[in-house]
């Protein structure tokens, strides 16, 4: 909304000047050649606000808006000059118009950018040529009053000079864009050549209308009807073919579309990046579930470039397809961190260019936080899912075989009369099957957590170990509690950290340490084993409780060397 006013505001002034223009220089009512003239001339304007109100990141639209407001303003001073009025300002406006319509049009064609850094000098020179062509068409409207022609010829001989250069170096300009805007013709395909085959159309007709008025004013012509058709081509040819090549070949994400039985046209506009992402937030807000995140995501993508298909492909293979999948990628977007890509399929009647990248890479940041969301959820259920099944597993395996040998026991004890030996025996047996049971509960949430704090369950847990084992902690530590999930997901790390340093390092000692600084509670475990390489073994219970740490805004990382030992660091946020 805040690029549409300012559009808005300048197109309606350049169309007020044209028309006020036209009514002063003809009188009221104006014949309908000026009529003609002057609707011919408003495609500019419209055009200009049609590209700056869609796509303001780009400087096309605006470019499109400063030559619509010259040319209207210089109209203007045409229009006032046949009442006597003299505004001399106004007059340079036409300059300035010629020089964006011949020069920086073309050449800034068609996303406002120079096309490469070696045009820079061109740009320059053009401005400059431009600027003192103007000039020097103010001086010379201020150097006609005769009571000072005889004291100012030199000055008037000076202004004519760099009203004339100006103008000739514009031309020269002009002649070097316009063989510019060929070459990039010529090295271009499909749909952009096609883009560039009218802007060079309308460039030509640009300039066969000016040298239409050219012989009219000069007198070659006495038929009204030439020097008519020829101010009708030189205002109206070039935005003509702009509008052609924005509407027929969809520059800048712009087409015209038909609707219903009716045949009604009407400007179909693809929406801006910012619409995408708005959109793409509400909708990723009301999905839960992450496979349909990143359904929705790969429809933005599709609806946002309007291409056949797009698809979102995550590192463990998982992929996503909006639209009928039909032929390879023609555009493709790793995300960060290497978390997935992005797929485009081919678009219908013109291919993907330098804007639809940039709604691309626009749309990979919350692409890389729906797939890492999605890749997060689908670790941790499937991590919730393997603990299932270990409990499960340990249950009737362990302790359930131990419950029927014990009830066996028991029934054999009352039929036979057994005597203290086998009910000693028996007693040994249910001792053991309660330590297990007690060992199985302390591996889903151990009774000292819940009681004593995480530095009572640590000590706890490191008390049992056949190594030598340090645990140490700042004194408030052991009287501060934290969040369930927070105790929780720090113990079973420093458990899980201990338990791989006996199973795979052959460690002879372990330390501990456990601090709060910084809002984030830490915990370090390192060994003397005899280490191993990281990024060639997979941390196995690692990985699915670094899982759980991020999910709580936290973080682990190992660091380790063969023969050096291991260190294990993990943390989460936490308040005070």
């Amino acid at each position: 909304m805040s690029s549409r006013l300012p559009a808005a505001s300048l197109a309606l002034i350049a169309a007020g000047g044209v028309v006020a223009g036209v009514v002063l220089a003809s009188g009221w009512p104006p014949p309908a050649s000026e009529w003609a003239y002057a609707v011919i001339a408003l495609i500019l304007p419209a055009l200009g606000w049609l590209l700056a109100a869609r796509r303001p990141e780009l400087g096309f639209g605006w470019l499109l808006l400063a030559d619509a407001l010259c040319f209207g303003l210089g109209t203007l001073g045409v229009g006032l000059s046949a009442h006597g009025l003299r505004v001399t300002a106004l007059s340079s406006m036409s300059a300035v118009f010629l020089g964006l319509t011949w020069i920086f049009v073309p050449l800034l064609f068609p996303d406002g950018r120079l096309p490469s850094p070696r045009w820079r000098i061109v740009a320059w020179i053009s401005g400059i040529a431009i600027a003192l062509h103007a000039v020097g068409v103010l001086l010379t409207a201020v150097d006609i009053y005769e009571p000072l022609q005889e004291q100012l010829m030199s000055v008037s001989l000076a202004v004519l000079l760099l009203s004339g250069g100006g103008q000739f170096v514009t031309w020269i300009m002009a002649l070097i864009v316009f063989c510019g805007l060929v070459l990039r013709w010529r090295r271009s395909e499909g749909g952009e050549r096609r883009q560039y085959a009218w802007m060079i159309g309308g460039m030509t007709a640009t300039v066969a209308g000016g040298a239409l008025v050219s012989f009219f004013n000069f007198g070659g012509a006495q038929n009204w009807l030439v020097g008519l058709l020829g101010a009708l081509t030189l205002v109206g040819a070039l935005p003509a073919a702009i509008a052609v090549a924005v509407v027929r070949h969809r520059l800048l994400d712009v087409r015209i579309g038909i609707r219903g039985s009716r045949l009604l046209m009407m400007f179909d506009l693809r929406p801006t990046a910012g619409e995408v992402l708005t959109g793409l937030g509400t909708a990723l807000e009301d999905t839960s579930e992450p496979v349909e995140q990143l359904g929705r995501l790969a429809a933005a993508v599709r609806d946002g470039l309007d291409v056949r298909w797009a698809a979102v492909t995550l590192a463990d293979g998982t992929r996503v397809v909006a639209g009928q999948e039909e032929g390879e990628a023609v555009l493709e977007l790793p995300v960060r961190g290497g978390l997935g890509r992005i797929e485009c399929g081919p678009r219908d009647t013109s291919p993907l260019t330098r804007v639809d990248r940039h709604l691309l890479e626009a749309l990979a940041v919350p692409a890389g936080l729906a797939i890492q969301s999605a890749g997060l959820v689908t670790r941790l259920v499937n991590a919730q899912e393997a603990e299932r099944r270990r409990i499960e597993r340990n249950i009737h395996d362990g302790v359930q075989q131990q419950l029927v040998a014990l009830i066996a026991g028991l029934e054999l004890a009352r039929a036979t009369g057994a005597g203290p030996d086998m009910l000693t025996h028996l007693r040994e047996q249910a001792r053991q099957t309660l330590t297990d049971l007690r060992e199985l509960a302390a591996g889903i949430h151990p009774s000292s957590l819940s009681q004593g704090g995480l530095v009572e369950a640590v000590e706890e847990r490191c008390s049992r170990l056949p190594v030598r084992t340090t645990v140490t902690s700042p004194p408030p530590l052991r009287a501060r509690r934290f969040a369930d999930e927070v105790e929780g997901a720090m113990y079973f790390t420093v458990s899980e950290a201990v338990a791989n340093a006996l199973k795979h390092a052959g460690a002879g000692s372990i330390d501990v340490r456990l601090s709060q600084e910084d809002g984030r509670l830490r915990a370090t475990v390192a060994d003397d084993g005899k280490g191993f390489d990281p990024g060639a073994i997979a941390r196995r219970g690692l990985a699915t409780l670094a899982d759980r740490l991020d999910a709580l805004g936290g973080g682990l990382t190992v660091d380790s060397a063969q023969g050096k030992g291991t260190r294990v660091n993990a943390w989460v946020p936490v308040d005070g």
